[in-house]
């Protein structure tokens, strides 16, 4: 049963008030660290220097797409196995088939409720403390 307070997050979202409402849910589920960045460019660069254990990233960004993202974690050798939740506004079957080619851990729609993000992270690390 990991303890919430000791994993650390990466919130990777395009729009400010999404990657505040979901630091907010993820500090009052007991995360401690959880770092946010506008972009997945600037989060790639970040992760890399300073890991994280999970990466909570939206799929539709300017730049660089949330598969591109993952698919670059995936393919470094330090990050490659960083925990990463997708998170997609669109229903589109092929984005998800993609990700999960692509090795993502699970992904959720936009909107969600706190539970619902509790839960997927929970699907990956087990029950949180």
């Amino acid at each position: 049963m990991p303890a919430a307070a000791q994993i650390k997050v990466m919130v990777v979202d395009d729009q400010a008030s999404m990657r505040a409402m979901i630091r907010r849910s993820l500090q009052d589920l007991g995360f401690k660290d959880v770092r946010d960045k506008g972009a997945a460019v600037d989060a790639l660069a970040s992760v890399k220097s300073d890991r994280v254990h999970l990466i909570v990233s939206d799929y539709n960004m300017p730049d660089m797409d949330g598969l591109q993202f993952l698919e670059e974690v995936r393919k470094d050798p330090v990050i490659g196995k960083t925990v990463f939740i997708m998170l997609t506004g669109s229903a589109d079957r092929e984005v998800v088939q993609k990700a999960a080619a692509l090795g993502v851990n699970n992904y959720l729609m936009k909107p969600f409720a706190p539970a619902a993000l509790k839960d997927k992270i929970e699907r990956v690390f087990g029950e949180l403390s």
